[in-house]
């Protein structure tokens, strides 16, 4: 694929606000969330998900912030069932109740993701920032008894880490599909917090292991996806299956991006609902195709075997570890400021592991 070359999007992340009960450290909504209280109306989000069938967009994952906290979510289900759209709900699920998740079910709610912080209540608990576990607990239930398929996610970090073996005996004993266990991605609050949350290599070493183990010994069906931490990786995970190539992010107030974290890029100017319809976003922007396929590569990446695999690595990561979008993802053994990964890893083993809670400012 080359930068001009494009396939429709397989997957809109309808990011419907950033309004959340809970206030996770690592959360990769933006800092400034106070800029965001303005929100994209009913009538504008059914136009969306409309033009999202349109062009051949498959999957919409309804998300946040806490997408329960809309009083219009059931409708925009409904509206995402007669456009064709495959439903995802992504939620915290301290704040729904049997009698909502029946409701959303009958509208044409597919499927549910809920998160919890950990397997330890109290650690769960000051983690969300709020008391929680309980809720989360009854709500996955719920939803089990409603007949949705239910993937329980946990991000992974120093705080939890050891505890992974318990999070797949919890998935289990909650009866859960899928499990997904996934390392912080580096970016919005977890950005911020990052000497906080890194873990250490023994815990990674451990974790891995742990996880291996249970998957060839596991014999209850449950489905347990694993997200390795970029920063002990030899080579960079392709940003989002690669940019402006599988997902389309649509914010609270309306722009559009190729995937949650770019509108943190000083340097790119993204389109909005507003002004452009998601076939003109998606095929014509020049931002959705400046880092589409390989053309814009630099070396190493040019020449090398797996720029069709990793597609240069993230470019939120690029950004933020580098100062240049431009650049190779540092995660890469074969980047040039390579040693940088692990300059961070180090000075996270050295810090105190305190961290900033997410929340809106006044």
């Amino acid at each position: 694929m080359t930068s001009h070359q494009a396939d429709a999007p397989f997957c809109l992340i309808a990011e419907i606000t950033y309004r959340c009960p809970l206030q996770c450290p690592y959360c990769s909504n933006p800092l400034q969330l106070n800029r965001f209280r303005n929100e994209l109306d009913t009538g504008t989000w059914k136009r969306i998900l409309s033009e999202a069938s349109e062009i051949g967009i498959v999957q919409v994952h309804f998300t946040g912030g806490e997408p329960l906290l809309r009083t219009d979510v059931g409708e925009l289900i409904a509206h995402a069932k007669k456009s064709g759209l495959y439903s995802h709900l992504i939620t915290a699920g301290v704040n729904t109740s049997k009698e909502q998740l029946e409701s959303l079910r009958h509208s044409g709610l597919d499927a549910i993701q809920i998160s919890i912080q950990d397997t330890v209540p109290d650690e769960n608990d000051r983690l969300a920032g709020c008391p929680s576990f309980r809720k989360k607990k009854l709500a996955v239930t719920n939803a089990k008894e409603t007949g949705l398929p239910v993937t329980l996610n946990i991000v992974l970090h120093r705080h939890n880490l050891d505890r992974v073996e318990k999070m797949i005996q919890l998935a289990q004993d909650w009866q859960v599909d899928r499990l997904e266990l996934a390392h912080t991605q580096y970016l919005g609050w977890a950005f911020h917090n990052r000497n906080s949350l890194i873990p250490s290599r023994t815990q990674v070493e451990h974790a891995q292991q742990v996880v291996d183990h249970l998957r060839e010994t596991d014999s209850s069906g449950l489905q347990i996806l694993h997200v390795l931490p970029d920063y002990y990786q030899s080579w960079p995970k392709p940003c989002l299956q690669g940019w402006g190539r599988i997902f389309m992010t649509v914010t609270p107030d309306g722009v559009l991006l190729p995937c949650q974290a770019s509108r943190d890029i000083p340097e790119l100017s993204f389109p909005r609902v507003s002004n452009s319809s998601l076939h003109e976003a998606w095929f014509n922007s020049s931002v959705f195709r400046k880092f589409r396929g390989t053309d814009w590569m630099p070396e190493p990446c040019r020449t090398c075997d797996r720029r069709h695999i990793d597609y240069g690595g993230c470019r939120c990561q690029a950004f933020l570890l580098t100062g240049d979008v431009h650049q190779t993802d540092p995660v890469c053994r074969f980047a040039p400021e390579h040693e940088q990964i692990q300059h961070l890893i180090q000075e996270a083993d050295q810090a105190n592991h305190e961290f900033q809670y997410r929340r809106f400012q006044d």
